[in-house]
């Protein structure tokens, strides 16, 4: 077992962890099962070959089969140990649909079209491999998190040019290739040894759906899947990690579209990161968070909290952080080469405070 950090020690017995998050620290506790363990064991009746809209069609009525299921487990009616294993579930489903949409992708908002089925790559330079940069137990994330089972996938969607990862989501580096089983046996050891969750990051996890959906058919562990993301998936994408994802942790970056444009090169940026947002708040718990950026603070810091406040204030932790440094590209930028000064910090947290938003910093 690892040595707890002394914050995160106490951390899922905290009144804002236990106010939000209840589900995600009973997980960690072992006290329910993680959704992916409850997805293995909702059969699909797979006696003819689905057609797309026939596989959506059956996710549909499976995930409801599912939420239903946790239901009578978390009550305690039942034990999934007496669950038989079926032939095909609701996970393997899941896969089928992924391996379909990569035939011509659209994973996330970028919707590039291209055949990654066939190892061929669009915006995030992903193909059909198992490429990640490295993976350990991380206890630099929030204290509920900490210490955390961290896979540091290869490639993104957007292009952040102030982007502290920029030599894993920029192909900076080529990465390493790991099979399911290989990573899946990594996840088993990580959870005995006292890690929390598994932390699915990059880069971004979107990309590399597939593998990180074979990974779980495989994992034995009771581990809580924590998806850290930049929140630019599709809404195809959002309905598969339904049933799979115990704790969002998201990346709520600008409040405007010409901000997201200029610096992370991505269009239409808040509809859809606001719209995966009011998912995410529905399917599973949440952690929100929001890198203050120098000098946007009107223009992004204000506009997030603001969204957050209106439509999912009772549903998340808002992460307020302050520990941005001009990295990658940022110096070409004038309004993003510095630090955050301590006034534009307080005013966030005051801001924030007004708003009465479930906010740590």
């Amino acid at each position: 077992m690892y040595l707890i950090r002394p914050d995160a020690a106490s951390a899922l017995r905290t009144p804002i962890v236990k106010k939000v998050l209840p589900r995600y620290a009973k997980a960690v506790e072992d006290k329910v099962n993680v959704n992916f363990q409850i997805a293995k064991k909702i059969a699909l009746d797979l006696d003819a070959v689905l057609s797309p809209e026939e596989m959506l069609r059956e996710h549909s009525k499976l995930t409801k089969k599912f939420y239903e299921m946790r239901h009578v487990l978390d009550e305690g009616k039942l034990k999934i140990e007496s669950l038989e294993n079926p032939r095909f579930s609701l996970l393997d489903l899941k896969v089928m649909i992924v391996k379909e949409v990569m035939k011509s992708c659209d994973l996330c908002e970028r919707k590039c079209h291209v055949r990654r089925i066939e190892g061929e790559t669009g915006e995030c330079g992903v193909g059909n491999e198992y490429l990640i940069s490295t993976d350990f137990t991380h206890w630099g994330e929030e204290f509920h998190i900490s210490p955390s089972h961290t896979i540091f996938f290869m490639g993104c969607n957007l292009h952040c040019q102030f982007c502290q990862n920029w030599s894993i989501s920029q192909w900076y580096e080529s990465g390493q290739f790991i099979t399911p089983r290989q990573m899946a046996g990594r996840m088993e050891l990580k959870r005995m040894e006292g890690c929390r969750n598994v932390n699915l990051v990059g880069g971004e996890p979107t990309p590399n759906l597939l593998n990180i959906l074979k990974t779980l058919k495989l994992c034995k562990a009771n581990v809580p899947v924590v998806w850290n993301s930049n929140f630019y998936m599709s809404e195809k994408t959002m309905e598969i990690l339904d049933g799979v994802v115990d704790l969002y942790l998201s990346d709520f970056k600008y409040g405007n579209d010409d901000c997201a444009e200029r610096l992370s090169k991505v269009p239409d940026y808040f509809e859809v990161c606001s719209r995966n947002h009011m998912l995410a708040s529905k399917q599973a718990e949440l952690t929100v968070r929001h890198l203050i950026l120098p000098n946007h603070l009107e223009c992004c810091t204000k506009p997030v909290l603001k969204w957050i406040a209106e439509n999912i204030r009772d549903k998340c932790i808002v992460n307020l952080m302050d520990q941005y440094r001009p990295e990658f590209k940022a110096m070409e930028y004038k309004d993003i080469n510095r630090r955050i000064t301590r006034e534009e910090f307080k005013n966030a947290v005051d801001y924030a405070q007004k708003l009465e938003i479930n906010y740590i910093a």
